[in-house]
């Protein structure tokens, strides 16, 4: 597909929590032992990332020291594996936003959520976009064909009765099969800028209630997230008609939280929603006590002004200020030049973080 923006590098999810951990710690307990995995390390040229790759070597000898059994090593080995078959497939496409598409693997083609899924695809490629299913039939199989194998990814699950790859993804190098969700899921959720749910079954409603979770929680970016049903379907409507009456009203959620995600069974309404987040915020990361936004393009001085007007609540101290990238984000050198909206939070209500965002996009920026 046609790569619209060039800034983007590898995907933290989390917003900065990876990269403020720190770059080394931990020991086998033996000094003569520590030295030895530094030489081999050193000797394997690691490049930069050379002290994470030695915490990996001594973390998997501490295990072996641990007395694991055969299961629990199999299952971290296994784990491993199939997360570095994810990333190697990923990392030729970082430059080209993503989108994962979640729905039934029974929804027949002559279903109208099937045929919603393929103008979806062909609607979020002409856009830019690549497309992220869980490579299986229905809904997958659906979103897949209309975004074409070129511009697809397939993260299979291996499971004792279903499912084969769709015949769109089957046989192509951007196909994973996994043997544990939770290492698919993480795939998932690491490489997407945006989600869409169609009707699903307990899988859907799985990936998006944990997804709605990391965001709420603050543990993964907020991206946008859209609920799209078939025209005149009522598969979404029951289910924010469930979130209203009974996890809002009951106090479970706040207000704020309803702004995570859209329901639509207008196709046009949910490309343009996805597309409308990235108007001018591009990203943002946490950097010690500030929170630091990536624009496309700087606000007007008058647009930061309503920002403190509108958000004092975000606020923790000081104003929303604009400035230039913080010596902490030196590692993400292709975004170095994008300006910056910076300001120190009050971590209270991830919700309200979506509707900054949704109001940065529809502020007035020096480029007109």
């Amino acid at each position: 597909p046609k790569r619209k923006r060039p800034h983007l590098e590898e995907k933290d999810f989390t917003g900065g929590a990876i990269h403020a951990l720190g770059t080394y710690q931990g020991s086998t307990g033996d000094s003569k032992i520590d030295e030895r995995v530094a030489e081999l390390v050193k000797d394997w040229d690691c490049g930069r990332q050379s002290s994470l790759i030695e915490e990996l070597i001594i973390t998997a000898l501490n295990i072996g020291h641990d007395g694991a059994g055969p299961g629990e090593l199999k299952l971290l080995n296994r784990s491993l594996k199939e997360m570095r078959k994810a990333n190697n497939v990923f990392r030729p496409y970082r430059d080209v936003r993503k989108i994962s598409v979640f729905g039934s693997a029974r929804t027949a083609p002559d279903q109208p959520e099937y045929r919603a899924a393929v103008e979806f695809g062909k609607r979020m490629t002409a856009e830019g976009f690549m497309t992220i299913t869980g490579a299986g039939d229905g809904i997958m199989g659906a979103a897949q064909k209309g975004a074409g194998r070129e511009n697809g990814f397939g993260l299979n699950i291996r499971l004792p009765f279903e499912q084969a790859a769709n015949e769109t993804i089957v046989g192509d190098s951007k196909l994973v099969d996994f043997n544990y969700f939770f290492t698919r899921k993480l795939s998932f959720m690491k490489e997407s800028h945006a989600v869409a749910l169609l009707p699903g079954g307990f899988g859907t409603m799985d990936e998006g209630f944990e997804l709605l979770t990391l965001m709420q929680t603050g543990k993964a970016s907020i991206m946008p997230v859209v609920m799209l049903d078939s025209p005149g379907g009522s598969y979404w409507k029951t289910y924010l008609q469930f979130i209203k009456e009974h996890l809002l009203r009951l106090g479970m959620i706040s207000d704020e939280d309803l702004y995570f995600f859209k329901t639509t069974d207008d196709i046009d309404e949910a490309v343009e929603e996805i597309l409308q987040f990235y108007k001018n915020f591009h990203s943002y990361r946490h950097v010690r006590d500030q929170l630091v936004i990536r624009l496309n393009n700087p606000l007007q001085d008058e647009a930061v002004r309503t920002l403190n007007r509108s958000f004092p609540d975000l606020l923790a101290g000081g104003d929303f200020t604009q400035g230039e990238a913080l010596p902490e984000e030196r590692n993400e050198e292709e975004i170095l030049s994008l300006p910056r909206l910076i300001f120190t939070p009050r971590k209270k209500s991830y919700g309200r973080f979506r509707v900054l965002i949704d109001t940065i996009n529809t502020l007035q920026t020096k480029e007109g």
